[in-house]
Order: structure tokens, then sequence, then C-alpha cells
């Protein structure tokens, strides 16, 4: 494993521990149904991004 893939594991590791999820639904919901949906659909396309980084290069 390289250094900047360990960096990012690490990140997404204390990323994952710190944040907690009745937190983020809870500001989703006081925020509204459709911003609801388009952060569900932003973190899930982040999710997407960093999984394919972490993959590296397909050959």
């Amino acid at each position: 494993m390289t250094a900047s893939r360990l960096s990012l594991f690490v990140f997404l590791l204390a990323l994952a521990t710190t944040l907690t999820g009745c937190d983020a639904i809870a500001g989703i919901f006081k925020a509204g149904a459709y911003t609801g949906i388009i952060a569900v659909f932003i973190v899930v396309a982040l999710v997407f991004f960093i999984v394919n980084k972490m993959r590296g290069p397909r050959t």
C-alpha cells in the first residue's frame, strides 16, 4: 500500500468515526426533502469517487 493510499484510508477512517449519523439526518430533515435528496446524491457520488481513487488506475 502506497503512502498516498494509506493517508487516504486514515483520513476516511477518521472522518467515519468523528461524524455522527444522527446529526446529519436531523440537519437534512430540517432543511427539507429536496435538500436531503441532493445531499444523499452528493455523498454517494463522493464515496464512489473516493473508492475509485483508492483502487488506482485501471489497466
